[in-house]
């Protein structure tokens, strides 16, 4: 594969955001940890790992500011799966994304993902297990996705490694039109696949694939070695976690 640039989404929900009223900054990817910001902690963590081309998702001007010289800066669109097809339509695949509330981002983690990525799928996925989320971090409070194969966590780090990923982004954006509708999600994932979910008889691997398959791509699920690498920055109570672990 070759070198993957990596797109930071640093939008916003609109209104206000209660982790960076929390902090007293206007975006919270400016809140700072050891006089590091959390976007300048990612930024550096992805070239550790070896990656030279970083584009951030933002319509924040202090964010654009903060990042100036360091990344390139796209416009956020109006919600997280148009901002990451309008980030690889300008930066191009293979695609490494992730949040710019990732705040314990680490290179080696970013390298055993890409290492582990399948090279015949067209998208992958992170999660941890809970054991090993739980194991790092005990206090902390994460959604898990129950499976046949025990529980797991996102790691808000994705790969698309071609441009055929795209048709899971088009996807994606379809169901993010529905979340008002949960009912039509069901219908549009497929009654039979959600019956088959909620009864617990898919494995993590097994639920991924088939999610891929209605996407129209090869989606696989990379399982993460580190418990830390679930943990972000979504409530005020993960950045008092996250100070205590720089």
């Amino acid at each position: 594969m070759a070198s993957p640039a990596a797109l930071v989404l640093a939008g916003s929900r609109g209104g206000i955001d209660p982790v960076a009223d929390y902090a007293g900054v206007s975006h919270k990817s400016l809140i700072e940890l050891r006089g590091v910001t959390l976007m300048a902690r990612v930024l550096a963590a992805l070239k550790r790992a070896g990656i030279a081309r970083i584009g951030v998702s933002t319509n924040d001007p202090a964010v654009c500011g903060a990042v100036a010289g360091e990344a390139r800066t796209l416009a956020a669109a109006d919600g997280p799966s148009r901002s990451v097809r309008l980030g690889a339509e300008a930066l191009g695949t293979p695609l490494l994304v992730t949040t710019s509330d990732h705040a314990l981002l680490q290179a080696e983690w970013v390298r055993q993902f890409l290492d582990d990525a399948p090279p015949d799928c067209d998208i992958a996925i992170l999660l941890a297990p809970e054991s090993l989320v739980r194991a790092a971090a005990p206090t902390t409070r994460r959604t898990y996705l129950k499976f046949a194969d025990g529980r797991y966590s996102g790691c808000n780090l994705f790969l698309l490694r071609n441009d055929r990923a795209l048709l899971a982004l088009d996807f994606w954006r379809r169901v993010e039109a529905l979340r008002k509708q949960p009912w039509r999600i069901a219908l549009l994932i497929g009654p039979g696949f959600l019956i088959s979910y909620l009864s617990g008889r898919l494995t993590l691997a097994q639920t991924v694939a088939r999610l891929g398959r209605k996407a129209g791509v090869i989606a696989v699920a990379v399982v993460s070695k580190f418990g830390l690498a679930a943990v972000d920055v979504d409530k005020p109570s993960d950045l008092d976690l996250v100070k205590t672990l720089v």
